[in-house]
């Protein structure tokens, strides 16, 4: 079972409410009014600017004198969202009826790190699934599992299931590549099945003020061990740029357990927890409003390193194979596990 602090708790449902439920008071198509109400909302509740030495100021002087009365709705969301851009974060957006504006160079300038094609010849077609989980046995002494995405539920039976189908295993290997994300819930059920002793994995802050620092003491996030099937044998976890969001919160909690090893590439990071709110044009935006920090009150917005970094070689993939599933079979058996 996963607990975490009162304070964090009530603090995520009064900021829901704060924030998701904001809307504008009234409707307005003015390119102008929108501009304006969405360079406010940021200003006033975007959590990175000074981590990331975001001038916003400077920001609005070099889009304000590009907005006209004559834009069209398209011209106006591509400026928006190109403003937005500027943050750098893969978790604001600006969202209408008829386009929805991302940053993705958090992710476009690096190795993929990850083929689908190349995954089959190690899961071929004889693996299972529960809750979103593809795992099967790579051998009698490893253990396989794929997650996909955090938004992929998955409940402590299923994960019961799992941990005893591989019982008799060394060690497993667990795939996040390419997940980009979906629901803290499970970050924290998965991650709590790999834990001996609570831990205080992290820290949430929260913005008291309109100011670019007004926020408030870090509230401490800890994880508590299952009372379920644990394991508490050697894990792999493998690591890709697309690894973003809850998938990157899963890796840092991942990253303090003492029997698990990181391996692949950086993450993506995206560590601000998202809120919303509505322009006049009825236009929504979403960005990070909550600083999510580690246990060292370090943040992770862009991206965890591994324990050891691995890319896919060229001629491995030419030959079918995944150089950093070969590379965590390889540190496993270097280890000499006994059950």
């Amino acid at each position: 079972m996963m607990k975490k602090s009162i304070p964090y708790c009530l603090f995520l449902l009064v900021s829901f409410w704060l924030f998701s439920c904001e809307k504008a008071d009234e409707y307005s198509s003015a390119p102008r009014e929108n501009f304006e109400a969405l360079w406010k909302i940021m200003d006033e509740h975007y959590c990175f600017f000074e981590y990331k030495d975001v001038d916003w100021n400077d920001v609005y002087a070099r889009y304000s004198v590009q907005v006209t009365d004559t834009m069209k709705q398209d011209q106006l969301f591509k400026l928006l969202g190109e403003m937005l851009n500027e943050l750098k974060d893969g978790h604001t957006n600006l969202i209408s009826s008829f386009d929805v504006s991302r940053y993705w160079k958090w992710y476009e300038d690096y190795p993929a790190n990850f083929s689908e094609d190349i995954q089959e010849n190690y899961l071929g077609t004889d693996y299972m699934i529960a809750g979103g989980m593809k795992y099967k046995k790579l051998s009698k002494d490893v253990g396989y599992i794929y997650y996909g995405s955090f938004s992929n539920a998955i409940g402590e039976t299923n994960l019961d299931y799992i941990l005893m189908y591989f019982k008799d295993c060394k060690a497993i290997i667990l795939d996040v590549r390419d997940n980009g994300g979906g629901s803290l819930t499970y970050s924290d059920r998965i991650a709590a099945r790999f834990l001996d002793n609570k831990i205080t994995t992290g820290y949430i802050l929260h913005k008291t003020g309109t100011g670019h620092n007004d926020f408030s003491r870090p509230y401490e996030l800890t994880l508590i061990p299952s009372e379920r099937v644990r394991w508490l044998r050697p894990v792999v976890v493998l690591t890709n740029r697309h690894c973003f969001s809850a998938t990157n919160d899963f890796v840092n909690k991942m990253k303090m357990m003492p029997h698990t090893t990181i391996l692949g590439d950086r993450t993506g990071g995206g560590s601000g927890f998202p809120f919303s709110s509505e322009l006049p044009n009825g236009w929504s935006v979403r960005f990070s409003a909550s600083p999510m920090l580690n246990a060292a009150m370090e943040h992770t917005e862009f991206g965890i390193d591994p324990d050891v970094k691995v890319n896919m070689l060229t001629e491995d993939m030419q030959r079918g194979k995944d150089t950093l599933i070969e590379a965590a079979l390889q540190l496993i058996e270097r280890m000499n596990i006994k059950i």
